[in-house]
């Protein structure tokens, strides 16, 4: 198996979360916060019947600015990856990034070569499974992902609507997905429709 489908998690998996406290939407900062999007299993379950590895990378630099401990991400992953079973979706590996260059945690607070939009935790998961990245796709809400999955050379796909604000954003980012759609169960499908094109993804 050389090919993945690179996850974000927050907002690609796993509902973002409205913290009153702080006035943010970010990620969950406790396990009872933890809900899995709609269709998300479906689609998990279809790459992996495809031959896809799933691979989660995440930035989760929560942990560098001390809303929540490593013990508590770990009690997260944990519930992602028993529901998803539960309902035949299974996950092959997860890479976080808990780094922040600006975090209140001493020891997460770094430049490092993991966080997105840096491609550490892609070719991290390439090198660990002998992945072609050009048969590989990273999927997320963020174009900081998809500026990982291009410096790689995956095929990108970014969760959202276009809008004339994103459109500007990409460019100024020069951060240009090569799908724009709305959930990762449409994001499935258009890896489908690549592979039903060409045979591959390229």
């Amino acid at each position: 198996m050389t090919k993945a489908a690179f996850l974000d998690r927050d907002g690609v998996i796993n509902e973002l979360v409205y913290h009153e406290e702080a006035g943010i939407i970010d990620s969950p900062f406790a396990a009872a916060q933890f809900r899995l999007r709609p269709g998300v299993a479906d689609a998990i379950r279809r790459l992996n019947k495809a031959g896809y590895l799933i691979l989660v990378v995440s930035n989760q630099p929560g942990v560098a600015k001390n809303h929540f401990s490593s013990k508590t991400l770990n009690s997260i992953t944990r519930i992602m990856k028993s529901e998803l079973a539960s309902l035949g979706a299974s996950i092959d590996k997860v890479y976080y990034c808990k780094h922040h260059p600006e975090g209140e945690n001493p020891a997460y607070r770094k430049v490092c070569e993991c966080r997105k939009p840096a491609p550490g935790m892609l070719l991290k998961g390439a090198k660990e499974f002998g992945l072609d990245l050009a048969e590989c796709v990273m999927i997320g809400d963020n174009l900081t992902d998809v500026q990982a999955g291009q410096r790689v050379g995956c095929r990108t796909i970014l969760l959202g609507k276009m809008k004339c604000e994103l459109c500007q954003l990409m460019d100024e980012m020069n951060a240009h997905p090569d799908r724009v759609v709305n959930d990762l169960s449409r994001a499935a499908d258009t890896i489908f429709e690549w592979e039903g094109k060409n045979g591959n993804l390229h």
